[in-house]
């Protein structure tokens, strides 16, 4: 067996080079170990698709949800596992593999997955034209707070998007969109829309709170009209999942998706910027393979968590 652990120093403020030694040596009890180090997005992206193609069997990646994109987009639809190794601000794919928080007891976790055979497969989200994503896409309000996430100097984890929500209130506007599913057509004036593969984003927000990455199907959440008092009712409810029975709240499952109506939205997938809407999206069935095993820790202990 082969690992390439995949780091870049400078990721969550150096927490990332911090641990490098540590992840290093426990894969080294399961498999032979190469590292790999990149401190640009070009170069991260560029290492996992040298890791993958030169016949990896795990890629250990140490960093947040941008890190994992970048490794997504390599490991997709082949035989390289990904194992998560979270440093990051919101960590939700780790959160969504039921990961622990602390990056050593993941990496930990997952060479035991690796010595022990435990592998599982995930949907993705595959933007046509474009990236594939393992978590949430989302376009709107939410959309707007984590771009401002990712501009923010505050130190990593739930407060960066506690005070973007905040200054993103005052910029509130409901758009028109149109949300088409399958067999289903929404056309709404709407605050946000998020398509999950996994349930959450921003940090732990179960957005889409019945999103299961295996039953090859989206779970879409489309957040209509609301005031400004509305919606800072609604959002301490997003933290239950509770906000799916707002009356301003619709869900749609679906295997495809496309969004539009003219409202000039960027859409983010695992946090990163995507497009300018209309984009369109399938869920691509047990296209990537995770080292993890099927239960991994309890709740108090996923990563992000609190």
């Amino acid at each position: 067996m082969r690992t390439v652990v995949l780091i870049n120093p400078a990721a969550g403020r150096g927490r990332a080079a911090g641990i490098a030694a540590e992840v290093v040596r426990s894969f080294r009890a399961a498999s032979a170990v190469r590292v790999s180090i990149a401190r640009t997005a070009e170069e991260f992206a560029g290492a996992a698709e040298a890791a993958v193609a030169d016949g990896a069997d795990v890629l250990a990646v140490v960093g947040g949800d941008g890190a994992m994109h970048a490794a997504v987009q390599a490991c997709a639809g082949g035989s390289t596992a990904l194992a998560v190794i979270p440093t990051g601000t919101g960590n939700d794919l780790a959160r969504a593999l039921g990961l622990p928080s602390d990056p050593h007891a993941a990496a930990r976790l997952a060479a035991g997955a690796l010595r022990s055979g435990d592998r599982r497969l995930l949907d993705l989200g595959r933007v046509v034209g474009g990236a594939r994503f393992a978590t949430v896409l989302c376009a709107g309000f939410d959309a707007q707070v984590n771009a401002r996430v990712n501009g923010s100097r505050l130190p990593l984890g739930r407060s960066r998007y506690d005070v973007a929500i905040v200054r993103e209130l005052a910029r509130l506007r409901a758009q028109p969109l149109r949300v088409e599913a399958d067999n289903v057509v929404l056309d709404v004036a709407a605050t946000c829309v998020a398509v999950g593969n996994t349930g959450s984003y921003g940090g732990g927000v179960p957005i889409c709170p019945e999103a299961d990455p295996a039953d090859g199907m989206f779970d879409i959440t489309v957040v209509g009209e609301v005031s400004r008092r509305d919606l800072l009712r609604i959002l301490p409810r997003m933290r239950t999942g509770a906000h799916v029975s707002h009356p301003a709240v619709r869900t749609v499952r679906a295997k495809s998706v496309r969004l539009g109506g003219g409202n000039g939205w960027v859409a983010f997938a695992d946090g990163e910027p995507q497009a300018r809407l209309p984009v369109s999206m399938r869920c691509d069935p047990a296209a990537l393979t995770v080292l993890a095993p099927a239960q991994a820790c309890s709740e108090g202990e996923i990563a992000g968590a609190g």
